[in-house]
């Protein structure tokens, strides 16, 4: 599908450029997102359950020792990542894949790195049970929760025929996370119409993004949401190693998942450094010399991977158009204007 819609893409840019020197936005109506992305039956997306799931997003109690919350790993500041190669869990253990944007992550149809979570309810409670994450005390995080009177008021509006637990914790933050969207780049605004917003490298920078016989990259950054959703192994060093990570082959085990990981969107991928699962990219410069090469481990790379014959001016222009794709900065000021203080008892 992504490699039909990449030919398609060529198809329509080569049209373009017979008639027209730059895009123009009509042919990219497909990038365009929903501005809102609805929950599941049971979890309904009410702005009860968003100041909750933003409360209980920022607080610590979550977390065994009060030091970690979620947004510890998924800061604001950070692109709703945490800017380390790989993240950090509790005593400082280094683990072995980043910490991934949670910008977005409501389009997802799987979460994480190995899509391991089909929702992202699931998602949500995956870091709270792992012993080298949150490792929360779950049944002392709930006592807290009944006993703190904010919290129970916040509870019985949001979730008024459920009990304050495990599950209802982790649909009012999921219900949060379905609200970090970004539809509204300088992308997304000049597929709406709005003129001039794009400067004429950028223009061509989208160009070299959607043709397939330069950049490549819409074959799995793909439309709307810039990814396929799909894993892929794209031939990093650290595959080589003899520890290196299985990645989707541990959930999925066939050959071609061994090292593959899910495509993540690039909205907002300015604010995301250091790239890929394992950080190894430290800027969207690193990234694109990557691609450049073909990757570097060729075993089992994905057949989606070719080395790209890029001129200098090609890269910087494809480095502007991903450039273009920045968050508005209102989500990257968001405030915890109400967090937990105090253990639990």
């Amino acid at each position: 599908m992504g490699a039909a819609l990449g030919v398609l893409g060529g198809l329509m840019l080569a049209q373009a450029a017979g008639a027209d020197d730059a895009p123009h936005p009509q042919q990219f109506q497909n990038w365009r997102l929903p501005a809102v992305v609805a929950g599941p039956v049971d979890n309904t997306t009410t702005p009860e359950r968003v100041a909750l799931g933003q409360r209980l997003f920022f607080d610590t109690h979550l977390s065994s020792d009060r030091s970690t919350a979620c947004a510890t790993c998924h800061d604001p500041a950070k692109g709703w990542s945490d800017g380390l190669p790989t993240a950090h869990g509790l005593n400082g253990k280094v683990l072995r894949r980043a910490s991934p944007t949670v910008l977005n992550a409501a389009y997802n149809p799987l979460q994480m790195w190995d899509g391991r979570f089909v929702s992202l309810e699931e998602q949500v409670l995956g870091p709270m049970r792992s012993p080298d994450e949150m490792n929360t005390d779950i049944p002392g995080l709930v006592r807290f929760l009944r006993s703190d009177p904010v919290y129970q008021a916040q509870f019985a509006r949001a979730y008024p025929q459920m009990p304050i637990d495990e599950q209802s914790v982790a649909r009012a933050i999921a219900a949060f996370e379905r609200t970090l969207l970004v539809t509204d780049t300088r992308f997304d605004r000049w597929l709406a119409g709005e003129p001039n917003v794009l400067s004429a490298a950028e223009l061509r920078g989208l160009q070299v993004f959607m043709d397939p016989a330069r950049g490549n990259c819409e074959v799995c950054h793909s439309a709307p949401n810039f990814t396929d959703n799909g894993f892929h192994n794209i031939g990093l060093a650290s595959f080589g190693a003899s520890d290196a990570d299985p990645g989707r082959f541990a959930k999925k085990p066939v050959r071609s998942m061994q090292g593959a990981f899910k495509t993540p969107s690039l909205r907002g991928v300015t604010d995301t450094a250091p790239y890929f699962h394992d950080g190894s990219a430290a800027t969207l410069r690193d990234v694109i010399e990557h691609y450049a090469r073909g990757g570097d481990v060729k075993t089992n790379l994905s057949p989606n991977l070719k080395p790209l014959q890029l001129s200098t001016q090609e890269k910087d222009d494809l480095l502007a158009f991903l450039q273009s794709l920045a968050a508005p900065q209102r989500l990257a000021v968001m405030q915890a204007s109400t967090v937990g203080q105090g253990a639990p008892p």
